[in-house]
């Protein structure tokens, strides 16, 4: 059984929820706990996939080859005179 309750216990649970919201209550309150916990999971696989579409972008733009650089000439040096 899920965190280590017996049948006995998970009965017991389920009356006191009967008795405190009521048989109307309870579908209404199940519904809104999925819809909260479906909004999370949704809104947690879309950070991840932020997360792995900039890492992605970080790694090609890492093994993108660079251009070589161009030494400019030292300016020449002013004359006194």
């Amino acid at each position: 059984m899920p965190f280590g309750l017996g049948a006995t216990e998970l009965l017991l649970i389920c009356l006191a929820l009967l008795l405190l919201f009521g048989a109307k209550r309870i579908p209404e309150i199940a519904g809104s706990l999925g819809k909260g916990i479906n909004s999370f999971k949704r809104n947690l696989n879309d950070v991840d996939k932020s997360i792995r579409d900039a890492d992605t972008t970080y790694r090609a733009e890492l093994e993108r080859p660079t251009e070589p650089r161009r030494e400019e000439p030292a300016p020449e040096p002013k004359r006194l005179l």
